[in-house]
């Protein structure tokens, strides 16, 4: 893609993500609920900028997703559902959210995304080879090694969006095993970016699955 055309992309991306939910909420005359929406999507959009200018781009990346997409699906929500015929606000939505379980399906999502960023790179670089315990191993092995990831976050992201009981199992064995790898990583290589945040996301993750392990159905 030529460089003129990504900043171009990029701020019509940010105009989707200030419009839409305040679009939504406007087209139901719901006026204070649009500024609301418009504004707190202003505020997330520049902190991620800011973020970004600071800390990389890859860290505004993983507080976009973390923190700004799902506020966005969550005013998108407030102005599409609609209760006996009446609108429903931000904290009325997060209510009806919390109940249904769509924050585990949102984590599911999250996993078909990183279930396809890993398949990417593993395609577009064939000579990626992913540490294990400290080794790196190739041939057979390496391609392996490569596969589970996507694969695992394939199973889980599907339980995840059904709240199947049998994925909260599947999530523990993966996190035990990603924690274990981790931090023999960690001894081995030192200090590493993506490494710390994908430890601290891991761990971060693992609580708020078991305290929300409830959700999930049999």
């Amino acid at each position: 893609m030529p460089n003129g055309i990504r900043p171009v992309l990029l701020l019509l991306l940010c105009l989707f993500l200030l419009i839409f939910p305040a679009l939504g909420h406007a087209i139901r005359r719901q006026t204070r609920q649009a500024a609301i929406a418009f504004a707190l999507q202003a505020a997330l959009i520049g902190g991620c900028w800011a973020t970004a200018r600071i800390a990389g781009i890859t860290t505004a990346i993983f507080l976009a997703i973390l923190v700004a997409l799902p506020v966005w699906c969550l005013q998108t929500y407030a102005a599409w559902h609609l209760s006996a015929g009446h609108p429903v606000g931000l904290l009325p939505a997060l209510r009806i959210v919390w109940t249904r379980g769509h924050d585990i399906r949102y984590l599911g999502a999250l996993f078909f995304l990183t279930a396809f960023l890993d398949l990417y790179i593993i395609v577009a670089n064939p000579e990626y080879a992913l540490a294990v315990f400290c080794a790196k191993p190739g041939g057979v092995f390496g391609i392996l090694a490569k596969a589970q990831s996507p694969i695992l976050h394939t199973l889980i992201g599907y339980g995840f969006m059904r709240l199947r009981r049998w994925s909260i199992l599947l999530y523990m064995v993966y996190a035990g095993f990603g924690l274990l790898n981790a931090l023999a990583n960690y001894a081995c290589f030192g200090y590493g970016r993506v490494r710390t945040a994908f430890l601290l996301t891991l761990v971060g993750f693992t609580v708020y699955v078991i305290w929300r392990r409830h959700c999930f159905k049999d």
